[in-house]
């Protein structure tokens, strides 16, 4: 683990649970984050989910006044640390879904697969009667995952359902159906996609407890079968094993993880673009970038933060996605 002495403490966090009045829960969320907690947390008649971070105490006290709302009691929080701010702003958002499947009528509550504790997860997926299913997307999977997990390759969390229709049911043709196996960041991912798996018929479902997250936290890495880093929805990117900050940073063009390799690339310009996006921006966009990243190398000589809209035109990772 990072040194207890970070001065910023990471929530992740969610819970399924009925939302009468989001506007009034994204208030009180707003409220309860004050001026030193920032992040982004999403409302939904479904419930809330987000990351957020701060001083050890304001972090603590957003918790404990989520968790005095009713139905948030059992809320689940995996804690980490950052040196420095993993986010510049609050963003408290109301959304039709805190993660989007866009599937009609799936109660994650009643409907999820069984949870997997982190210490019998190695054992669930080296058996070869299970298929593990990594419910993440591409440019999550590609940075890191579990030894011989299948790959959806999908842009967003949304494209999930058809994928399983359209491939992953296949992959479950035996004499003998295989138990699945599903795993994502922080396990709300795992929530809806074993929902809507049982919801089809398979039956021997299990997710992993706490995600990704709980796991690198738990699991010594000489015992891990993770390969790689985890990407998470803040400016640190990446963690690794003990969740301590990885090596991965983010390309300002596209918004996407960039390795190190990538940052040797003669396509890698710093806060302008990466190998990925490079042939896809224009000069213009491309000078609107650099013009940016100009404006914030002066802001922080000044001693102040510059948090103003990244203006690339790619996908902003999201953690409803």
């Amino acid at each position: 683990m990072t040194e207890p002495s970070a001065p910023f403490r990471v929530a992740a966090l969610y819970r399924f649970a009925p939302v009468a009045d989001c506007a009034a829960v994204r208030d009180r969320l707003k409220a309860l984050c004050g001026s030193e907690v920032r992040g982004i947390l999403l409302v939904a008649a479904e419930g809330i989910n987000g990351t957020i971070a701060g001083p050890y105490a304001a972090v603590e006290a957003v918790i404990d006044g989520i968790r005095a709302m009713p139905g948030f009691g059992e809320l689940d929080v995996k804690y980490s640390t950052a040196a420095t701010p993993p986010f510049l702003r609050l963003k408290v958002k109301i959304k039709a879904e805190i993660v989007t499947m866009g599937q009609v009528g799936l109660d994650p509550v009643r409907q999820a697969g069984t949870y997997v504790a982190p210490e019998d997860w190695n054992a669930l997926i080296a058996d070869p009667d299970t298929v593990v299913i990594d419910t993440r997307n591409d440019y999550e999977g590609a940075i890191g995952a579990f030894a011989g997990a299948v790959q959806p390759n999908t842009r967003s969390f949304r494209e999930f359902a058809d994928w399983f229709d359209r491939e992953g049911r296949a992959l479950l043709d035996r004499p003998t159906p295989p138990r699945v196996a599903m795993y994502c960041t922080g396990g709300i991912r795992c929530e809806k996609s074993t929902a809507y798996l049982k919801a089809q018929g398979v039956q021997d479902v299990h997710h992993l407890e706490g995600g990704i997250l709980r796991y690198l936290e738990t699991v010594p890495e000489d015992q891990s079968l993770w390969s790689g880093e985890c990407f998470v929805f803040d400016e640190r990117v990446a963690v690794g094993h003990g969740l301590t900050p990885g090596t991965h940073s983010l390309c300002r063009g596209c918004r996407m993880p960039v390795s190190e390799a990538d940052r040797a690339s003669p396509h890698y310009v710093e806060g302008v673009c990466c190998p990925r996006c490079h042939d896809e921006r224009s000069e213009t966009q491309k000078a609107r970038y650099a013009e940016r990243k100009r404006q914030m190398q002066i802001a922080e000589a000044r001693g102040v933060a510059h948090i103003g809209e990244v203006v690339g035109t790619g996908r902003r990772a999201d953690p409803a996605e």
